[in-house]
């Protein structure tokens, strides 16, 4: 028999079976995504279309996270009212009123005790100074003056809050649910079902960085919207990304035709099986995956310009300035969702309790150059009109202090901000109090920036339903109009 000619009938194996034992490493990981769905829910419902539903702004999210809790006080939002009061009680303060039961509703305060063995939230000073940046003037810490230097370019929101005390809110800021509750899909998930893929060699959502609570993505929607994790590391790219045992180039090209030869014999046979159809584009994707993904790492094609001004040529900030620089490649390629996460370990390195000067100085060192470089670069190729870039972490850090040089968790108020496709360029959106405790104006629940994002992506939230499943109204969030161009 000729290589490309078709088996008999008679001596086509169980394709279900042939594909579960055929262990060809990323493109197995591919198909099980799909017969899984498949399993689950008996057939897969029709998604949306693919196209937006109004006239987007914005092609592709690049989704920048800091796990653990970034300080909005020594970050976006600083607050010299902390220096002026330092090693006071709030109650002391003309502030207590932050103190208020009916605002801390459920959420435990840190306190201390003072000499008197009397319990007081000592408040600890900003542990750098800060500076306005651009035309806009905004204030920023002195631990991100690259990302100052880019300030007109950014929208920020200081008026974020969120209902988890602890680190669960990295699922909550992802999908908008506490992590008690019932799990639902993320906002990537939701791109990627919205819209699906603008290219047929690399997946539409992609994560790179330490995921450690929730780490999947589609939930309901399903495994096949999950995103795929990819590691920065051009000889091991993705985890089961080659085949098991040793197997020369022509051997696996030959199993890749019997195998859609199988395939197209059941689609003739049964030719409205979606579940099918999806199956055979997820397993060519994964097989293009293979040159694909190799050529996107290659960052030795890009000019050494490039490099320095996202810092690869320095120690402290090579590593996450070649995930960016990877981003900005992956974005190029087509891929929609890019999600990208720093700081290592269960919390996540921001997680300051103790050494907040020590820790938040060096973690931001590490992205401050490279987040910058991302967005200078993605400007001068003409990509930052379509391209939304988001800095989130879970929630901010409290202005008292804890144990003698840390903070602990704030999910009341803290920072984010948003640059790039359709985003008004120097604005300051919302405010929290003098102390940095309450989001004060136009406060945001999660879900907020959500909406703002799908919305410029041209998708409505409340259109994006499948059958059987009710959404909460928080679910859907509400825009941010004054933050967009």
């Amino acid at each position: 028999m000729k290589r490309g000619d078709l088996l008999p009938v008679n001596s086509v194996p169980n394709r279900r079976d042939f594909l579960g034992q055929l262990g060809l490493g990323l493109t197995g990981i591919a198909l099980q995504a799909m017969m899984a769905q498949e399993a689950q829910g008996g057939g897969l419902w029709t998604p949306p279309d693919g196209f937006p539903m109004h006239a987007p702004k914005a092609k592709r999210v690049i989704w920048l996270f800091m796990r653990g809790g970034v300080s909005h006080m020594e970050s976006f939002d600083p607050k010299p009212m902390l220096n002026r009061y330092a090693g006071k009680s709030i109650e002391a303060t003309p502030f207590k009123e932050v103190l208020n039961p009916d605002k801390l509703k459920n959420v435990r305060v840190v306190v201390v005790n003072d000499a008197n063995g009397q319990q007081r939230n000592l408040i600890y000073p900003m542990q750098t100074g800060y500076k306005r940046y651009g035309q806009c003037g905004v204030e920023i810490s002195d631990w991100f003056p690259h990302i100052g230097s880019c300030a007109d370019e950014i929208a920020f929101i200081r008026s974020m809050w969120t209902t988890d005390n602890n680190h669960g809110a990295q699922v909550q800021f992802a999908s908008g649910r506490h992590m008690l509750e019932p799990r639902v899909p993320t906002l990537g998930a939701w791109v990627n079902y919205g819209l699906g893929a603008m290219t047929e060699d690399l997946p539409s959502f992609i994560n790179m960085g330490p995921r450690y609570f929730d780490t999947r993505d589609g939930h309901y929607l399903g495994p096949a919207y999950d995103a795929v994790n990819l590691k920065v590391d051009p000889k091991n790219p993705l985890s089961f990304a080659k085949p098991e045992a040793e197997m020369a180039a022509h051997e696996q090209a030959a199993q890749f035709s019997l195998v859609h030869q199988l395939n197209r014999l059941t689609a003739e046979k049964y030719p409205g099986d979606r579940a099918l159809q999806a199956r055979m584009k997820s397993y060519e994707l994964a097989f293009r995956m293979q040159t694909a993904v190799p050529e996107t790492l290659n960052l030795e094609a890009e000019s050494m310009e490039t490099q320095r001004l996202y810092g690869l040529d320095q120690k402290a900030t090579e590593p996450f300035a070649r995930q960016l620089l990877v981003a900005r490649r992956l974005a190029e390629r087509g891929v929609r969702f890019i999600q990208i996460q720093h700081g290592d370990g269960a919390a996540g390195a921001w997680d300051s309790h103790s050494g907040l000067r020590g820790s938040h100085s060096k973690l931001a060192e590490q992205v401050d150059k490279p987040i910058a470089g991302l967005l200078k670069d993605l400007k001068q190729r003409g990509m930052l009109e379509d391209t939304l870039v988001v800095f989130a972490t879970e929630f901010g850090r409290t202005p008292g202090t804890q144990g003698s040089d840390g903070r602990d968790h704030h999910p009341f108020a803290f920072s984010i901000w948003m640059a790039g496709g359709g985003i008004k360029g120097g604005a300051i959106h919302g405010a929290s109090d003098e102390l940095g405790f309450h989001a004060t104006e136009n406060p945001h629940y999660v879900t907020d920036v959500h909406a703002t994002i799908l919305h410029l992506l041209g998708l409505n939230p409340h259109r994006l339903e499948i059958p059987g499943r009710k959404r909460l109204e928080r679910d859907f969030g509400k825009a941010i109009p004054e933050i967009m161009a």
